[in-house]
């Protein structure tokens, strides 16, 4: 058969036809049969050296017979031929192999070892080989497997017996046991002559020696081992679908990753189509003919999968009778073949999968439920049409083995989605849906979701305060999902309502750290710390003196770009998380001038697997450092510049703020006596003021409140008292100022009283009124709607 085979090869007539009926190959053994040359036959036809009255019509991969062939000289010679198709591959034509025995060996005498050898009885398939590998005995076992009788194929070798590769890297196996004398086990799958399909063998090769030791020849017993071998292929699949199956919590990448566990080791194309949810996140309870399906995943041997007729998100209606719709509503897998007649009428609802099946040969399907958790959530549909075997019961175990483990896979990753989807929801809810318009700060913010860890807990807000100021805070709860987005609404909730109250930022944290403790505490719920921390920086601007004063709780600390200047991280002392207790917080404070931006930033954006924080916070300097009047612009290229391709690994709070000042002439300020007499003077005087800011329609409110104020801090403060008035084009501020750290409130008077009714007048007359307190004392303060006013 080819030059590694070290022997006389003059013992079998061998001839090599191409499916023309060519000869293209032609031996010593056939010129010793007939007589012709090589150079006289090769690519001629074949059937000149048939005698006219045979004709050969062979059918299947192989053929026997016995033939009358023409000598060279004339007269005819009956010859048994067997011959071996062998299909075009690999871009090598179709050939057909012809062989004829020679030489059998002889009758075998008494003392031959090869002859002596146990075989007739032996239940396994056992053959003998000489010491030129040509075969000299065979058993029942091994004649059925062969498919041919002992005394047709004696002197034959196992290429020319077989006719197939795995004959030829047998016989190489034989051929080392030959010249080493040392038996060998060897493992094939293949499709022996009398075999409908192919089987796992393993065969057994022993020397076979005489007297004296010499090996006289090679002893091959081959054992069937089918079942186990395809058990242990099933257990290795099973195995890897365990590993290669939901890696993400990703639906569609895990349906995909089902579809290619199954191509090519179940099926030749498999698609998998999954229902959509209902309005309360599950599939139906109930599924009734016909199914909507959404198609989610498919693959093929074939690149491209030419063969589906759907494309992934595309939706089908599978009515009765089609595979998708029965197996899903019987609740079981259904197996459907050409063989049975049963896929013509599964497919005679669509004329395109008609056409599919005619087109592709395909001859076996199998429909399979993906269920888990008492749902079931889709279907998976295995199709072979180059793997010649229809779908076996084994078959159907396996592929409902793995659906299942896969059908887990798909529900956690729907109901990740679903809980993903809904923790997004609620971030989005409790955040802010757009940064309100002040005076002090132009803003923009961005948050983004964690790519796989999912929605988190950072937050930022931007709160206008009295006095035209405004407070910047940004947060990080611990954790993802659901529980530490409302986590983030309560904490978010709680800086408003402290942000209110004026408190200085290192008593805002205080305070939101007395709260961290007591969510921390009902989390335990049997008294143990539970797990609930926070970080937070928080800000004050303003925009009449132009200064920021900040504190932070264990959260990164800002970067500012003054204009002119180049990014700087501002020093700031660090505080404990929030959750800790106990723990003071100190204020910071920075003098901006205008134009100065302020960025503040969640860990989720500078904290990477990729880089380190140093490096994260040059890249953060570079993008800041590009000059851009639009702040929203600022903010992508910053996203862009420091998060990876595939998303944050954690989620993302940034938020931008560019300062504003506010000019000297839309502030006035009186240092006032204490003396009630001086009262009527100062109302003159803020009406002049007002006409000089052409405010007149706020005249008679503003005499109003400052009377009533300043009356108030005459009777009840302490001295200095200042009174000052801000305003800008929709709002005019009236604060007045002592050394008293008593605030006021605003109660009813009964009707015999005869004071008590002036705050409640101011709180009619004004849009908004409060009280802070500094560290020289407290402020009233009221804010006047110039357009209410009009």
């Amino acid at each position: 058969m080819g030059p590694e085979y070290p022997f006389d090869d003059a013992a079998t007539a061998r001839a090599v036809l191409d499916d023309s009926g060519t000869l293209v190959e032609w031996n010593t053994g056939a010129e010793l049969l007939l007589g012709w040359p090589a150079a006289e036959v090769v690519g001629r036809p074949a059937r000149r050296l048939l005698t006219a009255s045979d004709a050969i019509a062979p059918l299947g991969p192989r053929w026997d017979g016995t033939v009358t062939l023409r000598h060279r000289d004339g007269h005819e010679v009956s010859a048994w031929l067997l011959a071996h198709h062998r299909p075009a591959r690999l871009g090598s034509p179709g050939r057909w192999l012809v062989v004829s025995p020679l030489d059998g060996g002889g009758p075998p005498s008494e003392d031959d070892p090869l002859a002596t050898a146990a075989l007739t009885q032996s239940p396994c398939a056992v053959a003998v080989y000489d010491d030129r590998l040509r075969l000299r005995r065979v058993n029942d076992a091994m004649a059925d497997v062969i498919g041919l009788p002992e005394h047709l194929i004696q002197g034959m070798r196992l290429p020319e017996i077989g006719g197939k590769p795995e004959s030829e890297e047998l016989e190489q196996h034989m051929l080392q046991v030959l010249t080493s004398g040392r038996p060998l086990d060897v493992q094939t799958w293949m499709r022996t002559g009398g075999e409908d399909r192919a089987h796992a063998w393993l065969a057994r090769l022993a020397p076979i020696t005489d007297a004296e030791g010499r090996v006289r020849g090679v002893c091959l017993a081959a054992h069937d081992f089918t079942d186990n071998y395809l058990a242990r292929e099933r257990l290795q699949l099973v195995n890897e679908a365990s590993v290669r199956i939901g890696s993400t919590l990703d639906v569609t990448r895990t349906a995909q990753e089902l579809a290619d566990v199954l191509v090519p080791a179940l099926a030749d194309l498999v698609s998998i189509d999954l229902l959509d949810p209902t309005e309360h996140g599950e599939p139906a309870p109930r599924l009734s003919a016909p199914v909507g399906l959404r198609r989610a995943a498919h693959a093929s041997v074939n690149p491209g999968t030419p063969e589906a007729v759907l494309k992934p998100g595309q939706v089908e209606h599978y009515p009765a009778g089609s595979p998708q719709a029965d197996s899903l509503v019987a609740g079981r897998t259904i197996v459907a073949s050409v063989a049975a007649g049963d896929i013509d009428q599964w497919l005679s609802w669509h004329k395109a999968r008609a056409d599919r099946v005619r087109e592709y040969g395909i001859h076996s399907t199998m429909s399979v439920p993906i269920q888990a958790r008492g749902l079931t959530l889709g279907v998976a549909v295995l199709t072979r049409f180059r793997r010649p075997d229809p779908f076996t019961a084994d078959d159907v175990l396996l592929a409902e083995e793995i659906t299942a483990r896969a059908g887990v896979c798909v529900d956690n990753a729907r109901r990740f989605s679903r809980e993903r989807e809904t923790a997004l929801a609620l971030q989005r809810s409790l955040l802010p849906r757009s940064l309100p318009r002040t005076a002090a700060v132009d803003a923009a913010s961005r948050y983004l979701p964690a790519a796989r860890a999912g929605v988190g807990g950072d937050w930022f807000d931007v709160i206008p305060l009295s006095g035209m100021r405004v407070a910047m805070v940004v947060g990080d709860v611990v954790g993802h999902g659901i529980q530490a987005s409302a986590t983030m609404g309560r904490l978010r909730t709680a800086v408003r309502t402290l942000a209110d109250i004026d408190l200085a930022p290192d008593e805002l944290l205080t305070h939101l750290d007395d709260l961290v403790v007591r969510l921390s505490d009902e989390a335990g719920g049997d008294g143990s710390p539970g797990e609930v921390g926070a970080t937070c920086l928080y800000a004050v601007y303003d925009p009449v003196s132009r200064r920021c004063t900040l504190a932070r709780a264990g959260h990164p600390p800002p970067v500012v770009v003054r204009p002119g200047g180049v990014p700087e991280q501002v020093e700031l002392p660090a505080g404990p998380p929030l959750g800790l207790g106990g723990l003071p917080f100190e204020c910071a404070e920075l003098e901006l001038r205008e134009g100065s931006v302020l960025s503040f930033y969640t860990d989720g954006l500078i904290e990477t697997r990729e880089r380190d924080v140093d490096a994260a916070h040059r890249l953060l300097c570079d993008a800041l450092a590009t000059y851009s009047d639009s702040l929203d612009e600022t903010c992508d290229r910053i996203l862009h510049a420091l998060l990876p391709p595939g998303g944050a690994q954690d989620d993302v709070a940034l938020l931008l703020a560019r300062t504003r000042g506010l000019p000297a002439t839309q502030v006035a300020t009186w240092h006032i006596p204490a003396d009630p007499a001086l009262v009527g003077p100062i109302r003159k005087q803020v009406v002049e003021q007002l006409d000089t800011w052409s405010m007149q329609e706020a005249a008679f409110t503003a005499e109003l409140v400052v009377s009533e104020l300043v009356t108030n801090a005459i009777r009840y403060g302490a001295h200095p008292i200042r009174l000052r008035l801000i305003h800008d084009a929709a709002t005019l501020i009236c604060e007045v100022s002592d050394t008293s750290h008593t605030a006021p409130h605003l109660r009813r008077a009964k009707t015999w009283d005869e004071g008590g009714r002036g705050l409640l007048l101011v709180a009619q007359l004004t849009q908004r009124w409060g009280s802070r307190h500094t560290a020289e004392g407290k402020t009233i303060w009221a804010e006047i709607g110039l357009l209410d006013a009009d």
